[in-house]
């Protein structure tokens, strides 16, 4: 735990490379999100960048043995003896070994699935289209704890999934230009099905809203899990940031 400006702040650990993109684009988002007026204002922050972190979907849809629990967890307690008092994932897949996880490394994980659910409700949000990957979608994970909670959820069409995978695996984890007529393509079929928001449920997804190229209507779940961690780590985020759907 950091001293800053008078105020104990909690150190954030973050279990990153899952992929790299999208954990660059956490740690923007951590700093960008906090109202600092100086340095020692921000969020101090341990990243664990380890790519190497065994395919998430590959592994829930049986097209590899090689479970990434173990390294997760192995990275998460590195980070307990590095001081960290939170951990973040900004991977919603990951999100599937979340309670072993949890119990495997003994501090507080923020649970980003549920925080977008919270989110939801409390913005009267009460059907939703979800893009993520084929891992997500078919584990079902993310859809029975937004439908748990009361919220409808419409997933893409088998087609359509072919495009969010695409984009996510060909193109943004391929480090390449992403096809922005495809991800429109899923936008559409999911608001005509009567989806009120859309989740980015996949972190490299939320390079799209970055770019500022999504429109109004989506929630990105990473953006979720930035400002519950500055918040934990008793930091405060800037009010522009309060509205998330905008």
């Amino acid at each position: 735990m950091a001293k800053q400006g008078g105020i104990l702040t909690k150190e954030l650990g973050v279990i990153g490379g899952l992929g790299p993109m999208a954990t660059a684009y956490f740690l923007e988002l951590v700093v960008k999100m906090t109202d600092a007026k100086k340095d020692c204002e921000h969020v101090p922050m341990i990243i664990f960048n380890h790519p190497s972190i065994p395919d998430r979907t590959d592994y829930i849809l049986g097209k590899s043995k090689e479970s990434p629990l173990d390294v997760i967890v192995s990275l998460g307690k590195t980070l307990v003896g590095l001081g960290a008092d939170i951990i973040s994932i900004p991977c919603i897949t990951a999100h599937y070994f979340y309670d072993d996880i949890l119990r495997e490394i003994g501090i507080p994980v923020i649970n980003m699935l549920e925080e977008t659910a919270n989110y939801l409700k409390a913005n009267q949000i009460n059907e939703v289209g979800l893009m993520a990957t084929d891992g997500t979608i078919r584990a079902g994970f993310f859809v029975d704890l937004l439908e748990n909670r009361g919220i409808k959820v419409h997933i893409p069409g088998e087609t359509s999934q072919k495009k969010v995978m695409s984009i996510i695996y060909d193109d943004i984890k391929a480090n390449k230009p992403y096809d922005i007529n495809k991800f429109k393509l899923v936008e559409r079929e999911l608001r005509k099905a009567g989806a009120q928001v859309i989740i980015l449920g996949c972190t490299e997804l939320s390079l799209i809203k970055k770019d500022g190229k999504t429109g109004p209507g989506f929630l990105d779940a990473m953006e979720v899990l930035a400002i519950k961690s500055i918040e934990l780590t008793g930091a405060n985020v800037k009010a522009e940031y309060k509205n998330l759907l905008v």
